[in-house]
């Protein structure tokens, strides 16, 4: 593409842009206004368009510095501690989603061991109590275990509920 070619370009974006803003009826713009827009719209995409991008500098571990130590953010079972603002959470997946992170990537910009988990001790053990509550993880047609079996043995059968209760005693009479 030539010098004058992407110069054409470059107005003609700039100009559309222009138009797409002014046309934003929560934009408030006197006509002095528009030159000036034009102007810096134009100088935005001449310059995005002749520059090549430079590669994205990868941060190494060392420049964070994190909020709080190892020790500090596992000293709760019910918290962990984030290393990037200090808070406290149950689980550090959505926070670090927050802040563009992995939870390996986190890992390893804090420097910390592949087992440092997600999640706090006691949240994670509630989760896993009630999902064994209501019978996740057993296969089809399994039962819940011998004190499941037991109960079941020693209750009484149910007795009959709603009309053929009522239809039973009239024809029994």
């Amino acid at each position: 593409m030539t010098e004058e070619t992407a110069g054409a370009d470059a107005v003609e974006l700039a100009t559309e842009l222009t138009i797409a803003w002014l046309s934003n009826p929560n934009t408030r713009a006197s006509g002095e206004d528009v030159p000036a827009f034009l102007r810096t719209m134009h100088e935005a995409v001449t310059n995005l368009s002749s520059s090549t991008s430079p590669a994205p500098v990868e941060e190494s571990a060392g420049e964070y510095t994190p909020a709080v130590s190892v020790r500090k953010s596992l000293a709760s079972k019910d918290h962990l501690i984030s290393m990037i603002d200090g808070k406290p959470y149950k689980t550090l997946r959505r926070h670090l989603a927050g802040h563009g992170l992995t939870p390996d990537e986190y890992r390893a910009r804090y420097g910390l061991k592949p087992d440092y988990p997600m999640v706090a001790e006691n949240y994670s053990q509630a989760r896993r109590d009630m999902a064994k509550k209501i019978g996740l993880g057993r296969k089809p047609g399994q039962r819940r275990g011998a004190a499941a079996d037991d109960a079941a043995a020693a209750a009484p059968a149910p007795a009959p509920r709603g009309r053929r209760k009522a239809a039973a005693a009239t024809t029994e009479a």
